[in-house]
């Protein structure tokens, strides 16, 4: 069987749905924090901006100088009017003044249940003001569980947990640690308001570095923590900088459906915004970020050639198959010593995986932008419960298996979900694609080394190694990777940046799902 590394052609495709945002927040009259970089944030980053206000301050780049909190009441018919007539794609919750508005945003987003909320605790300005009144912190605590991801500056990190703020990044992210664990949610540890040398992403001293880590005790990131480093940039002009950060997150996941990939996308656009913050020549203290700096330098953009794409992933994949070839299930699979208990958990969390993965295969078939491959997506998701249930069901007959989405089954199912849900075909078929490659190539490595041993007729699992070696299976992979690649060339620098994480991170799954029985066992 020949390999299933890429031969691309091309294609045709619809452009990404624009996210819908709503921001919750405060006015700032001199334009750079607030409602106004939230308007702006999600504008520059590809969403259709909304916005309830929660508070009228009276403010310009050297500080606050009052701040005015309308009834909330009048929050909450703002609120109602917008979710009653426009469906929101993710929220943006900012500065909210006093409890009683934090009880409206409560309870309301507890009614309407948004699909991504992102939560700001705006607390005390960059300028020190304080933006929200101590008695009101109990009741913003009660909020941050229904937050997806929370975005404090340090001090607002402490004052979350009733303790100083923190003097190192080591500090800082065990600091929100705790607060992911009380809140049971995620927090981004940002790392901008340390002194310069005190932060590194392994927690060391460095000479000025910026990194931002997503934190979640839950482990729905795929892993505790993800650090993403960054530069330090000189400039007194970060007016807004938490506002714009939070609302372009939000935007950005309502997108892709992952907060690594999100963070990833967001930062250098963000450090963008600070490096030509200067340009905007506006107030004589702490000025504002450049929120449409990208736009004003953009030039014609180099699209990849055909099979640029799949290439680069080509050496992602390569990566997920060292690791997969590296594991002891994958070698008593090849030679017949591996434990039918363990085969039996594989095949059985295989039944229930591809249950799911029909279901996104039917997505992708939804959104594909071409008759051809709306019907090879469909094909392939009839496939998942035809052929490969066949197997299932044949193997597993009179078999005691596991009947329940084990742990790394239900993440990549999740993962997966949340792709589809996205709304960009190309992050979808992206993050689908490693469970037709890495299978295929796995497939086609063991039956090798099966005809090689003399395809032993007592071999336990000579019919799945025949299943995954066949050709039609690696011609249907191929053609994946083609379509993968036509939507990368057809799409942003921003989406392909997104395709390529979707991808590593199905990589990941299929390493630990081909793990996962040793780990049962």
């Amino acid at each position: 069987m020949q390999s299933v590394f890429p031969e691309p052609d091309g294609g045709a495709s619809t452009p990404p749905r624009i996210p819908r945002v709503l921001a919750i927040a405060g006015s700032d009259p001199s334009g750079g924090a607030g409602i106004q970089a939230d308007l702006k944030s999600i504008a520059a980053n590809g969403g259709y901006g909304m916005a309830a206000i929660t508070a009228l301050t009276a403010q310009n780049t050297q500080g606050v100088r009052s701040v005015h909190v309308p009834p909330a009441a009048f929050l909450t018919a703002q609120l109602e009017a917008i979710s009653d007539d426009i469906t929101i794609d993710a929220v943006k919750i900012g500065m909210l003044g006093d409890d009683s508005v934090i009880d409206a945003v409560r309870a309301w987003l507890e009614k309407v249940r948004p699909g991504v909320v992102v939560l700001d605790p705006v607390m005390v300005a960059t300028s020190g003001d304080r933006l929200l009144q101590e008695s009101a912190e109990t009741a913003l605590r009660a909020l941050l569980p229904l937050a997806d991801l929370i975005t404090p500056n340090l001090a607002e990190l402490g004052m979350l947990l009733g303790e100083p703020p923190a003097a190192d990044w080591a500090s800082a992210l065990e600091q929100g640690k705790r607060l992911a664990a009380l809140a049971g949610t995620t927090v981004l540890v940002k790392g901008g308001h340390l002194p310069a040398g005190g932060a590194q992403s392994d927690g060391a001293q460095n000479d000025g570095g910026c990194p931002d880590a997503l934190v979640n005790t839950g482990g729905v990131l795929g892993q505790q923590t993800v650090v993403v480093p960054g530069e330090r940039i000189d400039t007194r002009n970060s007016h807004g900088t938490g506002c714009s950060l939070s609302s372009a997150l939000a935007t950005v996941q309502a997108r892709t459906g992952d907060w690594e990939a999100a963070l990833r996308e967001v930062k250098p656009w963000l450090l963008g915004a600070l490096r030509e913050a200067g340009r905007l020549e506006v107030g004589s203290g702490n000025g504002p970020v450049h929120h449409f700096h990208h736009l004003q330098h953009a030039a014609a953009p180099q699209l990849p050639a055909e099979g640029e794409f799949a290439t680069l992933l080509a050496g992602h994949a390569a990566d997920g198959l060292d690791a997969i070839y590296g594991l002891d299930f994958i070698r008593g699979l090849a030679d017949g010593t591996l434990p039918e208990p363990e085969f039996a958990y594989y095949l059985g969390q295989d039944a229930l995986y591809l249950n799911g993965y029909s279901r996104v295969l039917s997505r992708a078939a939804a959104l594909a932008p071409s008759e051809a491959e709306q019907l090879f997506w469909s094909r392939s998701a009839q496939q998942c419960l035809e052929v490969e249930s066949e197997l299932h069901r044949n193997w597993l007959a009179g078999r005691a298996v596991e009947t329940q989405l084990g742990p790394v089954t239900k993440a990549y199912v999740d993962h997966l979900h949340a792709a589809s849900l996205a709304g960009s075909y190309g992050v979808l078929v992206a993050a689908a694609l490693p469970c037709f490659w890495l299978y295929a190539e796995v497939g086609a490595t063991l039956h090798r080394e099966f005809l090689a041993a003399g395809a032993p007729a007592t071999h336990p699992y000579a019919e799945w190694l025949r299943t995954y070696a066949d050709e039609a299976f690696a011609e249907a992979t191929r053609q994946a990777i083609r379509y993968t690649d036509a939507a990368a060339r057809r799409g942003s620098e921003a989406e392909r940046s997104a395709m390529a994480v979707a991808f590593r991170q199905s990589s990941r799954y299929e390493v630990e799902f081909f793990d996962a029985p040793r780990l049962h066992a």
